[in-house]
Parts: C-alpha cells; structure tokens; sequence
C-alpha cells in the first residue's frame, strides 16, 4: 500500500508564527487544509515528515512504497498526473526544488538530504501554485474554496435553501447535513458559498461567494461576510470580514472589522478589535519574517493582520496594517501595538511583558474544554519548545 508522506519544505521558517504550532500541511486555504485536498485527490492517508518537536503529534508512518509531497504545494489537475506518474526511485523537480518523489526506503526523508542525487529526476516544467508566506492563504483563498468545492459536492446534492433566506447569484451554495440558515441573504454572483456540518448561519446575516463556513461554526446575527473569506471547524463569525482565513476552533464573535488576514487555532478577537488591512498612502505592506528578523514587503497593496494560535485580543484593539501577531500573545489596551508581537507577549502599545508560561496553559486547558477539546500532553510538549524556541524575540 503507498504511503503518503507530506514534507515540510523550505517554506517552513517563512510561515511563522503559523508553523510553529503545526506542520505546514495543516494550514488552510479554500474549505480543506493542504493535507486534506491531497488526501481527497489521491485517496491515500497523509501522515508527516515535521520538525522533530512536532513529530510526537504529527508522526511519518513509512513502507515499502512511500510518495513524498512538499507540504507546501497545492494540488491541480497536471501537478497531481505528473506525481501519480512517478515509479520508485524518481523525483519530480521544479529547477532545483524537490517537489515529490517515490521510495521503497524504510527512511523516506533521505530523499530531503541536500545534495543527494535521488535516482531518476524528472523536470516539472509547469508553474506550481505553492503556499510560501503567510499571506498567500488569503490570496490564494478564494480560487482554493472554489476547487474545494468542485472536489467536496460533485455529484451529491445540498439541503434546499430554507424558506426565508434569499440567495442572489447563478454560482451554487452547499448545505451540509444539520446546516442551519435563516432568514439571511446570500449572494453568489461571484462565487460559491459552501456551509458545514451542523453550521449555523444566522439571521439577519449577509454573506457573499466565494465563502466557506467549517462544521459546526456559526455566523451571528447581523454579520456581513464578503467574499473570499474562510473558516476551520467551530469558529463563531460577527462584525464585517473580508478575504480572511480562520484556522479553526476561533472567535471573531462581536462587531469590528477583519480584513486580509489570518489567524490561528483557539483565538479570540475581543469586541470592535479592528484590522488595518490598507496603508494610508496605498504602499506596499511589510510585515514581519522571521528568518529574516527583519520586516520585509508582501507586494500586496492589502495585508492585515497575522496572528498564531491561541492569542487574544481585549475589547476596541486596533492592528495597524501588517501586524504579526506570534503564539500566545495577549493584547489588550489603547492605541496601536508594536507591529511584530513575539509570542508569549502581555500587553500593549504602553508596552509588554512576558506572557508567563504555567498561567497561559492554564488558559487553554479552559478554552479548549469549551469546545470539547483537552490539551494533551504531545500539544503542551509542543507549547513548551515554542515559548523556548521564541524567547530571543522578547525584548522588552
């Protein structure tokens, strides 16, 4: 039986904050996280090849026959006939970068080893569509839930739209089983709408295509969600919001403004917290990378706010365009904060302090039992190396 290995590629480091927390497959973009449109495609279990502080919850299970993807390609049509292609011993290669292989080693990640020549090379001589920075999940989103949605619905038949809403548009809308939706209005004119198992879309709402809500979140009443906007499994959505990714299990749940942005597991924007996503003289906007240590430009004209898992914001924050927002960082106070917050940071624009460790498990153990959840000893391993790993980005 082949086994589906997805690699963290060289895009690792550029996907922090994001990546500390998960191998890069486990980022979404579109209705299903990288790992899951390729295990959808191909029909195969994924597991990882990860940094080794994650491998205790993301574990490679290895064969006889082993076909390696780079975690950070999306998968098309020609991409995924080229790796099918592939016999044992060859690679697939865009220039110089190792985008897949076959293996009948026990050790798969020899192919990753720099310089080694992995049997047959083959040319990919076709633009690959790849996440590289963070940004790219909302750029690439709207694009992503329309082939997710082609891929989730063909051939299968939606709830009826219940009586009251009203849908504008000539691209379709998916209710899932248990879907909820009152008297709302949705427009697909230029996209599709897809809502999740057991979601709740509330009334008084507006959503626009292409829009993706995961099972078992909710859209509160009166929220105006526009178009190329996505959502993880329980995420609860209010205010206005626009192009952005939720990775899941968040709160976005009272008014304020959500623009060009991403954001984490176990998050919580606290009410009228509001994203710049637009510079006043229209430049380009930087933000934060960490390999470089240095701010460096998205050539996007529209990018806001970037936040890791399990931070959180108090009630009237204001980002500032660009804003990365690292791990368990809690912001809270009056004007704007620091561009970069480090992870593990307390405070705000009158300045931070660092976040202590014990009482910021404390906080999620709690969080994460309101959604049935508890943190495991693998998750909390894992927050541990990452408040080690970021304490040279606290200075303070």
């Amino acid at each position: 039986m082949t086994r589906l290995i997805l690699f963290d590629g060289p895009y690792r480091e550029h996907l922090l904050p994001l990546t500390y927390t998960r191998p890069v497959s486990e980022l979404r973009t579109g209705i299903l996280t990288i790992r899951e449109k390729w295990e959808k495609i191909l029909g195969l279990r994924a597991s990882w090849l990860a940094f080794p502080y994650l491998q205790s919850m993301y574990p490679c299970s290895t064969g006889s026959d082993n076909l390696l993807i780079s975690a950070s390609l999306l998968p098309d049509e020609r991409l995924v006939n080229e790796i099918r292609a592939l016999k044992t011993g060859e690679s697939l290669y865009a220039g110089s970068t190792f985008l897949a292989g076959r293996t009948d080693a026990g050790n798969p990640d020899i192919l990753l080893q720099p310089g080694r020549k992995n049997g047959k090379e083959k040319k990919y001589e076709h633009p690959v569509r790849e996440i590289r920075y963070p940004w790219d999940l909302f750029v690439m989103n709207g694009e992503e839930i329309e082939r997710d949605f082609r891929l989730l619905t063909k051939g299968r038949t939606s709830l009826p739209l219940p009586q009251g809403s009203r849908m504008l548009g000539d691209h379709p809308l998916f209710l899932e089983e248990g879907a909820v939706m009152e008297y709302c209005t949705v427009n697909t004119r230029s996209g599709p709408v897809y809502i999740g198992n057991n979601a709740v879309v509330s009334e008084g709402s507006m959503i626009r295509g292409p829009f993706a809500l995961g099972d078992r979140s909710e859209v509160r009443m009166g929220a105006r969600i526009y178009e190329n906007t996505s959502t993880g499994p329980r995420c609860k959505l209010a205010g206005e919001i626009v192009s952005s990714v939720i990775l899941g299990y968040s709160n976005k749940s009272h008014e304020g403004f959500l623009g060009h942005s991403v954001v984490g597991e176990w998050c919580n924007l606290g009410a009228d917290t509001n994203t710049s996503n637009l510079k006043n003289n229209y430049a380009s906007v930087k933000v934060w990378n960490y390999p470089a240590e240095r701010f460096i430009s998205t050539g996007l004209q529209m990018c806001g706010l970037i936040m890791g898992d399990h931070s959180k914001s108090g009630i009237n924050t204001m980002f500032n365009t660009g804003t990365v927002v690292g791990v368990f960082a809690n912001i809270f106070g009056d004007g704007f904060p620091r561009n970069f917050i480090p992870s593990f940071s307390w405070g705000g624009a009158a300045g931070f302090q660092v976040y202590n460790l014990e009482k910021a498990l404390e906080v999620a153990r709690i969080v994460m039992r309101r959604r049935d959840r508890e943190l495991t000893g693998e998750e909390e391993s894992v927050l541990r190396h990452v408040f080690s790993q970021t304490t040279r980005f606290r200075k303070f």
